[in-house]
C-alpha cells in the first residue's frame, strides 16, 4: 500500500526532531533549489524577497534573533506583536466601512444603513471638487460632483451628513488631505452644535499631503505651505481637540499606485519622519503631538508578506520615535493603523472572486494587528458599492471576528520561523530605502527629485508585465477565464446632483451675513501672510457659512497652486 504524503511528512519531521537525517534534508534542499532554479521555480514575495521551501530555527539564530529585543510581549516595546497587551480579546478592531457619494443626505442614509448592519465606526469619502478645494458650482467641478464621494460645500452640508448621528459617541474617519483642516473644522462645528464637548470628539483626518505629491495628485498648494497647514492642525488639535488623530500617514495610496509592500512601508515611514521633523521645527514638543499620529496601510494578496509588513512597521516606528526623536511617551512610540483591502486588486472579470480576495486581505490585516479595517465591496471595479455588496463586505469582517478564532490571542503567528524571517527581511529592505531617502535630504527632497515616484513606476511596470506574461496569476483574468460574467445590479449616481448643490450654494450666499464672511476671510488671509495658526480664523469664517471653495481660494491667493 502506498504511503500517504502526510505520513511521509510526519516521518521526516520526526527524524529531524530526533537529530537524524539533517544532512539528507539539507542535501535534498540544495538539490531541490538547483532543480527549481533550472525550472524557473524560484519563489519570491511580491516585493522580490526570496522564499525558501522550508524555514527552521537556524533562519533566525543566524541573525542573532532575540525575543526580548526583536519581539517582546504584545503591548511592550518594540511593539512588534501589537500595541495592546490583549489585542482583540477585549474587543475586535473597529469595522469602519468607507462610504460617500452624491449629496450629504444620501451618504447620511448609507451611514445609517451600515451602522444598523453592525458597523462600529464611520469612514467618509469626499468627491474630487471637495478634495481639490472647489465648490460644486465651479467650472472645474463639472461632471465630478458627488461621483467618487460626497459633495461638501459648506456647514449646511456637514450638518446633513451627520444628521441624527451623535458625534460625541461615534468615531469618524475622513479621507481628505489638501482640505483636511477645513473638513475637520466643519465636523467640529457640527459636533459642538450637537452639544459634544471637545474631549468627546474622536476620529481621524487623513491629512497626508506628501503622498498626494507622491502617488495620488489631489494637492492644491506647494509642499511648504501644505506642510504648514498640517503642523497648524497638529498644534490646533493638541489644544482644542485632544482625542482627534490629526493625521493618517498613508501607505495605502502608495501601494495602489503600484509600489511593492517594502516600498509602501519605507515611503510611508519616510513621510512620517518628515511630518515629525516639520512639527518639531515649528516648535511643537514631540510627545505633545506624536500620540495622535496614526497610519493607513494597504492589505494586498500576499498574506504572509502583509503580516510581516505590519509587524515590521510597528518595530521600526518605535525605534524611529525613540532613537531619532527622543520620544519618551509610550503613546508616541506605538504605531496605530487603519487598513483597507486593496482596491487595485479587484477585477471587473468574475467580480464575485473579489469576495475571496478581500477575505484573504482582511485576514492579513487582522493577523497583523490592525486597529481598524475597511473591506472593499466586490463590485467596486465596476461602480460604487450597492447596499448588498457593502453588506457582504461588512459581513466578511464580522465573520472573521466572530467565527474564525482569530481574536482569541494576540499575534497568533509570532514564532513562526517563516513569519519572523520574513518580518526581518521586510524591515531590512525598508531601512535600506529610508537610508537612501535620508541621503537625498528626506521625503520632500526625494519627492521633488522624483526618486520615490520612479521607484513606484518601475515596480508597477514590472507587476503589470508579470500579469500580461502570465507569470503572475490573476484568477479570472489570465487564468481560469470564463466567456461571460452574469449581469449585476450596479450603483448609479444621480446626474442632477451638481444642479442641487449649485442651487444650495446660491441659497447659502443669499442668506448669510456677507460682511461677516468677508471679514473673517480677510483675517484668514492675514494669518496666512503673518505665519499665525490658520485654523482659528478658518473656523470663524466657516461658522459664518464661508464655503470650502472660498476658504481654499483665500489660501491660494497667498500660497499659490502647485504645478509639478
Amino acid at each position: 500500500m502506498r504511503e500517504t504524503r502526510s505520513a511521509v511528512r510526519v516521518r521526516a519531521t520526526a527524524r529531524t526532531r530526533a537529530g537524524e537525517g539533517r544532512g539528507w534534508t539539507m542535501d535534498t534542499q540544495k538539490r531541490n533549489a538547483e532543480k527549481n532554479k533550472e525550472r524557473g521555480d524560484e519563489r519570491l514575495t511580491e516585493s522580490g524577497i526570496p522564499v525558501k521551501p522550508v524555514y527552521r530555527p537556524r533562519d533566525l539564530s543566524e541573525r542573532g534573533f532575540d525575543y526580548e529585543r526583536r519581539l517582546g510581549d504584545p503591548g511592550e516595546f518594540p511593539y512588534t506583536r501589537g500595541v495592546y497587551g490583549t489585542m482583540y480579546r477585549g474587543r475586535p478592531w473597529t469595522m469602519r466601512q468607507y462610504a460617500g457619494f452624491g449629496t450629504a443626505k444620501e451618504t447620511n442614509a448609507r451611514f445609517k444603513y451600515l451602522t444598523d448592519a453592525g458597523q462600529t465606526g464611520l469612514s467618509t469619502a469626499f468627491d474630487l471638487p471637495t478634495q481639490m478645494g472647489r465648490d460644486s458650482d465651479h467650472p472645474l467641478a463639472v461632471g465630478e460632483v458627488g461621483k467618487v464621494g460626497v459633495a461638501i460645500d459648506s456647514l449646511l452640508d456637514m450638518r446633513d451628513l451627520f444628521d441624527g448621528i451623535p458625534l460625541a459617541e461615534v468615531s469618524t474617519s475622513m479621507t481628505i488631505n489638501a482640505t483636511a483642516s477645513t473638513l475637520l473644522l466643519l465636523y467640529s462645528l457640527v459636533a459642538e452644535e450637537q452639544g459634544a464637548r471637545p474631549e468627546e470628539i474622536t476620529g481621524t483626518t487623513q491629512n497626508d499631503i506628501l503622498k498626494e505629491y507622491l502617488a495620488r495628485g489631489t494637492y492644491i498648494y506647494p509642499p511648504a505651505p501644505s506642510m504648514r497647514l498640517t503642523t497648524d492642525m497638529f498644534a490646533y488639535c493638541a489644544r482644542e481637540l485632544p482625542r482627534w488623530n490629526t493625521i493618517s500617514i498613508s501607505g495605502y495610496h502608495i501601494r495602489e499606485a503600484g509600489s511593492t509592500a517594502v516600498q509602501e512601508l519605507a515611503f510611508t515611514l519616510s513621510n512620517a519622519i518628515a511630518y515629525v521633523e516639520a512639527a518639531v521645527e515649528a516648535g511643537l514638543e514631540v510627545d505633545e503631538f506624536a500620540p495622535r499620529l496614526s497610519f493607513f496601510f494597504n492589505a494586498h494578496n500576499d498574506l504572509f508578506q502583509e503580516v510581516a509588513k505590519y509587524r515590521a512597521a510597528r518595530r521600526m516606528w518605535a525605534k524611529i520615535m525613540k532613537d531619532r526623536f527622543g520620544a519618551t511617551s509610550e503613546k508616541s512610540l506605538k504605531l496605530r493603523f487603519h487598513t483597507q483591502t486593496a482596491g487595485s486588486s479587484l477585477t471587473a472579470q468574475q467580480a464575485e472572486n473579489n469576495i475571496v480576495r478581500t477575505t484573504v486581505q482582511a485576514l492579513s490585516a487582522v493577523l497583523g494587528g490592525t486597529q481598524s479595517l475597511h473591506t472593499n465591496a466586490f463590485d467596486e471595479a465596476l461602480a460604487l458599492p450597492t447596499e448588498r455588496s457593502a453588506r457582504i463586505a461588512l459581513r466578511t469582517q464580522q465573520i472573521l471576528a466572530s467565527e474564525g478564532g482569530v481574536t482569541d490571542t494576540a499575534d497568533p503567528l509570532a514564532g513562526s520561523y517563516y513569519v519572523e524571517s520574513l518580518t526581518e527581511e521586510v524591515e531590512e529592505a525598508a531601512w535600506e530605502y529610508i537610508r537612501r531617502i535620508d541621503d537625498l535630504g528626506g521625503s520632500v527632497a526625494a519627492i521633488e527629485d522624483r526618486y520615490m515616484q520612479g521607484e513606484i513606476e518601475e515596480a508597477a511596470y514590472r507587476y503589470q508585465r508579470e500579469v500580461e506574461s502570465g507569470e503572475r496569476v490573476i484568477v479570472g483574468v489570465n487564468r481560469h477565464e470564463s466567456e461571460g460574467d452574469p449581469e449585476m445590479e450596479l450603483h448609479s449616481v444621480d446626474e442632477s446632483i451638481q444642479e442641487k448643490q449649485t442651487e444650495r450654494l446660491r441659497e447659502v450666499r443669499e442668506s448669510r451675513d456677507s460682511a461677516a464672511v468677508e471679514r473673517n476671510l480677510a483675517a484668514l488671509k492675514g494669518a496666512a501672510e503673518n505665519g499665525d495658526n490658520l485654523l482659528y480664523p478658518m473656523k470663524e469664517a466657516l461658522a459664518e457659512l464661508a464655503t470650502l471653495g472660498e476658504v481654499s481660494d483665500t489660501l491660494r491667493s497667498v500660497f499659490g497652486e502647485y504645478r509639478p
